[in-house]
């Protein structure tokens, strides 16, 4: 069922949701042979209803499908262009009134908070929370391994007026702040956690 799809899902991956994301480790997970002797490495396990799949690159399901789509902190690991991408192919999988919710670090409140602090630390809470900066440059084959492959770096950062002017380019519509479980529609309730909505900007817009 594609009505309700998640991407860049991690390990929550509610049954009531298509949930997909793009680990490398949940793709060697899903190998028969290699996947079994991952168990027990210190990896993630990944939920069995959780699927590899790359919005960017697209994901398998049709165009104009989704009721709802949503995604928790993933936007911001998006490079511009990718980005782009990925709003785009957001729409096209929604139907028509379709609802695209979302949660993402908010630029404009840490920068604030930066900026107002008196505290000689507030720039390395900067630094560390808008993940601009990093405490070691990778140098082991498995540190630059995940540098390569992995995704956990910030790629670009949004505050409320610049994501609205470009959902608006996408083709959305009614955009709005959002703020945690206000959603119209209760499915959005199985997908959203409480603390990653914490000081985060919120939006859902339509199709």
């Amino acid at each position: 069922m594609n009505e309700y799809v998640q991407y860049g899902c991690g390990l929550s991956a509610p049954a009531s949701w298509r949930n997909f994301d793009t680990s490398p480790t949940l793709r060697l997970q899903r190998l028969p042979l290699v996947g079994p002797r991952l168990h027990g490495k210190g990896l993630p396990l990944f939920p069995p209803n959780a699927e590899y799949g790359d919005i960017v690159k697209g994901l398998p399901i049709p165009a104009g499908s989704c009721k709802a789509i949503y995604c928790s902190h993933v936007l911001e690991h998006l490079a511009l262009e990718d980005f782009r991408t990925a709003l785009r192919n957001t729409h096209a999988y929604l139907r028509e009134g379709g609802i695209f919710r979302f949660v993402l670090p908010d630029l404009k409140h840490l920068a604030r908070t930066y900026v107002e602090s008196d505290d000689p630390q507030a720039s390395m809470r900067f630094m560390e929370q808008t993940m601009l900066g990093k405490h070691q440059r990778a140098r082991t084959l498995g540190a630059l391994a995940r540098n390569l492959f992995g995704n956990s770096a910030h790629m670009w950062m949004w505050d409320f007026a610049s994501m609205s002017a470009e959902l608006e380019r996408a083709g959305f519509r009614d955009i709005r702040r959002a703020h945690f479980g206000d959603s119209a529609d209760p499915h959005f309730s199985d997908v959203e956690d409480p603390g990653r909505w914490e000081n985060c900007l919120g939006v859902e817009c339509v199709k």
